[in-house]
C-alpha cells in the first residue's frame, strides 16, 4: 500500500512535535511509604518531523504505549522515548504524563484520616542519549494576609492558594518532599477532612503565621534552592482573594549551583 505519510511535504517546514494527546493509561506509583498507587494519567507523545515528510505514522505511538510499562519510572519513560525515536525514526522524543497523586491526610488533632489529591505533570525529553525529565506538582494551601490582620480590630481575610512547582532533578527524590516544602511554607496546609477540633486548630495555626503570597514564593524558592538534587525550578504562587475581585501571584525562577 501507498506510504502517503513518507512522500514530500506540499510545504518544506520542519515540525517540532507531532504525535497524539489526551490518552489515558493506567499507571503505577510508588510512594514514600514504601507502598504504590494506581492513578490514570493523560498522556501526549510527540516527535519531530523533518521538512521533507508530509506526515508520521500515528498509529505507531499508540503501539509502543501499549507497550509501556503502568510502573512510572526513570527506567520506564526513558524506554518509552527511546523506543519513539527509533520506530519513528526521528531525533527528538517528548513524552508528557498528566496525573493525580494522592495523599491519606490525618486531621491534625482528631486524627481522622481521608486522601487528598495532587495534580501532577512528569515530562520527559530525548534528543541524545541521556534523557532530561521535569515534575510539576500543584498543591493548595492557606494563607492569612499579614496587613488585614495588623489593621483590623476583629480577625483577617484569609484563604485558599496554589502552590506550583516545576523542578528539574539531578537524582531521584520522591514526590513527597516538594509537597512538603510547599505546604510548609504557607500559614497552613489544606486538608481533606476536618472535625471541630480540627478546624480550631487550623485556623489558630493559620492566624499565627500570616504570609503574603510573596512570603510563601521566597520560602519555597528557599528551601528548593538548598535542595541538593533540584538542578533548577520556578515557583509561582496563586492566591485565590477572598476580598478581592482578583487573585494574586507571584513568581521565582532560578539555577541552582551543582552542589561539591
Amino acid at each position: 500500500m501507498e506510504d502517503i505519510q513518507n512522500s514530500p511535504a506540499d510545504v518544506l517546514i520542519p515540525i517540532d512535535h507531532v504525535g497524539i494527546k489526551r490518552v489515558r493509561v493506567p499507571l503505577v506509583i510508588t510512594d514514600r511509604k514504601g507502598g504504590s498507587q494506581h492513578t490514570v494519567a493523560l498522556v501526549e507523545l510527540g516527535v519531530d518531523l523533518p521538512k521533507d515528510f508530509k506526515g508520521t505514522h500515528m498509529s505507531r505511538f499508540v503501539e509502543i504505549l501499549d507497550d509501556f510499562s503502568e510502573h512510572l519510572s526513570y527506567a520506564s519513560m526513558k524506554n518509552l522515548l527511546v523506543s519513539m525515536k527509533e520506530k519513528l525514526e526521528a531525533k527528538r522524543a517528548r513524552a508528557v504524563f498528566s496525573f493525580p497523586f494522592f495523599i491519606r491526610k490525618n486531621g491534625p488533632v482528631s486524627g481522622i484520616a481521608a486522601l487528598q489529591g495532587y495534580d501532577c505533570l512528569l515530562t520527559g525529553e530525548l534528543a541524545s542519549e541521556r534523557p532530561d525529565f521535569s515534575l510539576e506538582v500543584c498543591v493548595p494551601v492557606m494563607t492569612v494576609c499579614p496587613c488585614s490582620k495588623a489593621i483590623s480590630d476583629e480577625g483577617a481575610h484569609s484563604q485558599r492558594a496554589e502552590v506550583r512547582i516545576k523542578i528539574r532533578l539531578r537524582g531521584f527524590t520522591w514526590l513527597e518532599e516538594f509537597i512538603d516544602i510547599a505546604e510548609g511554607s504557607a500559614s497552613s496546609p489544606t486538608f481533606p477532612l476536618l472535625k471541630r477540633e480540627d478546624e480550631k486548630y487550623v485556623t489558630e495555626t493559620a492566624f499565627a503565621s500570616p504570609c503574603f503570597v510573596e512570603d510563601v514564593v521566597r520560602n519555597v524558592a528557599a528551601r528548593l534552592g538548598r535542595h541538593p538534587q533540584v538542578a533548577w525550578f520556578r515557583v509561582e504562587v496563586e492566591s485565590y482573594e477572598s476580598i478581592h475581585a482578583h487573585n494574586a501571584f507571584a513568581r521565582i525562577e532560578q539555577t541552582n549551583a551543582a552542589k561539591g
